[in-house]
C-alpha cells in the first residue's frame, strides 16, 4: 500500500512537471514569436518619423539627395516630398527646424550660409558624401594657345579682354554664377581682388540658360569664358584639356583667408570643396542611425557626372531621377546594404 501511494505521488509528481514544462515551452514559444515580430520594428530606428530634405534650384542636384532620402526609407524614415530652395534659405530652414537636412552643402564655399543659420548651435555639418569638387575660369583652348593666355590677370589688358566681348561694351564677358549660389560672392570679390572690373563683366542670370549660349558660341568657332564646377555636365560637353582649358590665378584671394593652391600647385582661385550634409542639431541628437549614415555614405564624383549627364540630355524628370537612383542602389547593393546596417547598428542602446 505505502509502494503504490510512492507510485501515485510519483506520477502525479511527473504528470504536473510536464504539464509545468508545457507551460514554460509555450510562454517561450509565445516571447521567442514576439521577439520575431517586433525584429523588422526593431531594424527600423526611423520608424514614424518624417523627414524633409531640401535641395538647390538644380536639377542635377535631385540625385544626391533623392540617393540620401532612398537610405533614410530603408531604416523606416518617412520621406516627404523634396523641396527646392534657395542655398542661404535653406539653412536657415534647417536650422529653426522648419525642414531636417540638406544634402548639398558645399564646404567651405557655403561657410557664410551656416554661420548665418546659428552655425554648430543649430546645425550638424557631416560626412564627406561628395568630392573633392574643383571649381574656377576656364576659356577655348584655340584662343588659349593663340594668345598664349594662362592666367585671369591677363585679363586686365583691354586687347585680351575684348577677345571675350560679346555685346560690344569692350569688357570681357565672363558667364558667372546664380545670385545666391555661393560662387558668384567668390566671383565678385575676384573681380576686385584681381583688379578686373574696368575690362571684365560679371554675366549672371539662369545658369542654365547662360552656359547653353556659352556653348552655343564655342560651337560656333568663337571665344568663350566662363566658370564652372565639377562635378557637372558642362566639363562632359566643354572638356578641360580637350576643348577648354582651366586659368591659373595670380595668387590667393579669399575672403576666409584661405590658401586655394591644390596638391599640384595649381591654383584656380576657389578651395578645393567637399560637399556634406547639414542636419538639424536637435533633429540629428534624437536620430543616431541617421547621423550614422550620413558620417558613412560617400557618392564618386564619377557617378554624379554621368547622372547628370542623363539629365542634360533629356531625362530630368522627377521619374526619371528616381530611376537613376534606383539604377545606382542596385548596382551597389551590397555597398548600400552596408550603410544602412551600420546605421542600425548606431540606433541601437
Amino acid at each position: 500500500m505505502q509502494h503504490i501511494d510512492h507510485f501515485n505521488v510519483t506520477y502525479k509528481a511527473r504528470r504536473s512537471f510536464r504539464r509545468l514544462s508545457g507551460l514554460l515551452l509555450a510562454a517561450l514559444a509565445l516571447s521567442t514569436g514576439l521577439a520575431m515580430a517586433q525584429t523588422p520594428d526593431a531594424a527600423l530606428p526611423g520608424k514614424g518619423i518624417k523627414v524633409q530634405a531640401l535641395q538647390g534650384p538644380l536639377a542635377e542636384e535631385t540625385f544626391q539627395t533623392m540617393l540620401v532620402d532612398r537610405a533614410l526609407q530603408a531604416l523606416g524614415y518617412e520621406t516627404q516630398p523634396i523641396k527646392e530652395i534657395a542655398y542661404p534659405t535653406a539653412h536657415i530652414a534647417v536650422g529653426n527646424g522648419d525642414a531636417t537636412f540638406l544634402a548639398v552643402h558645399w564646404d567651405p564655399l557655403h561657410q557664410d550660409y551656416y554661420r548665418n543659420a546659428g552655425g554648430d548651435a543649430k546645425l550638424l555639418r557631416i560626412g564627406a558624401y561628395a568630392g573633392p569638387a574643383a571649381q574656377g575660369y576656364l576659356i577655348d583652348k584655340a584662343t588659349a594657345e593663340k594668345y598664349k593666355i594662362t592666367n585671369i590677370d591677363q585679363l586686365r589688358d583691354p586687347a585680351i579682354a575684348r577677345l571675350f566681348d560679346h555685346d560690344g561694351d569692350g569688357k570681357a564677358d565672363l558667364t558667372g554664377c546664380d545670385p545666391g549660389w555661393g560662387c558668384e560672392a567668390m566671383i565678385e570679390h575676384h573681380m576686385d581682388g584681381y583688379q578686373l572690373r574696368p575690362t571684365v563683366k560679371h554675366v549672371q542670370g539662369s545658369y542654365s540658360a547662360l552656359i547653353a549660349d556659352t556653348i552655343g558660341r564655342y560651337q560656333r568657332g568663337e571665344p568663350i569664358l566662363y566658370y564652372t564646377w565639377t562635378p557637372y555636365w558642362v566639363s562632359s560637353v566643354l572638356v578641360p584639356g580637350k576643348d577648354v582649358v582651366w586659368l591659373q590665378v595670380p595668387s590667393s584671394s579669399n575672403p576666409e583667408g584661405l590658401d586655394t593652391r591644390m596638391a599640384d600647385g595649381s591654383n584656380y582661385g576657389f578651395s578645393v570643396n567637399t560637399t556634406r550634409i547639414v542636419v538639424n542639431r536637435a533633429w540629428a541628437e534624437k536620430n543616431p542611425a541617421a547621423v550614422k549614415l550620413f558620417e558613412i555614405m560617400r557618392l564618386p564624383i564619377a557617378d554624379i557626372n554621368a547622372q547628370n549627364e542623363r539629365v542634360r540630355n533629356g531625362q530630368g524628370s522627377k521619374a526619371d531621377i528616381a530611376r537613376h537612383t534606383a539604377g545606382w542602389i542596385k548596382y551597389h547593393q551590397p555597398l548600400f546594404d552596408s550603410w544602412i546596417a551600420q546605421a542600425r547598428a548606431a540606433a541601437k542602446p
